[in-house]
């Protein structure tokens, strides 16, 4: 469930960094006066201001629900390793663990010798 999260959190991101981009600046009508107000007449004579920045905001709402859910999720996420110095009796359990270069010495680990025939 948190990888879903996760990613409708991403889709959230890009699709408010677009939204963000495509809408115009606030001197951007004083370029209507020289004939870009033609433009705008798709989404009405408010132009695409009211429509962008209502779904501006519900994807920001949204974009700070699902950071709230992975920071809950984060959270319950248990045990996590404490940064800093590890404890004594954890350092001891690693000192204490046999390498593969310790035991039996006795063991012949030289590759076997094919035999060589009289022909």
């Amino acid at each position: 469930m948190q990888v879903a999260i996760l990613m409708i959190h991403v889709a959230i991101a890009i699709a408010l960094v677009a939204l963000i981009l495509l809408q115009q600046g606030k001197g951007a009508e004083a370029g209507a006066a020289f004939g870009g107000g033609a433009s705008q007449t798709v989404f009405g004579s408010r132009g695409t201001g009211g429509f962008l920045a209502k779904l501006t905001a519900v994807l920001a709402a949204a974009f700070f629900a699902t950071s709230l859910t992975l920071a809950y999720f984060a959270g319950q996420a248990g045990q996590a390793p404490e940064a800093g110095i590890p404890d004594a009796r954890l350092i001891e359990q690693q000192n204490s663990v046999p390498t593969l270069d310790e035991g039996p010495q006795d063991l012949d680990n030289s590759a076997p010798v094919l035999e060589e025939t009289g022909e």
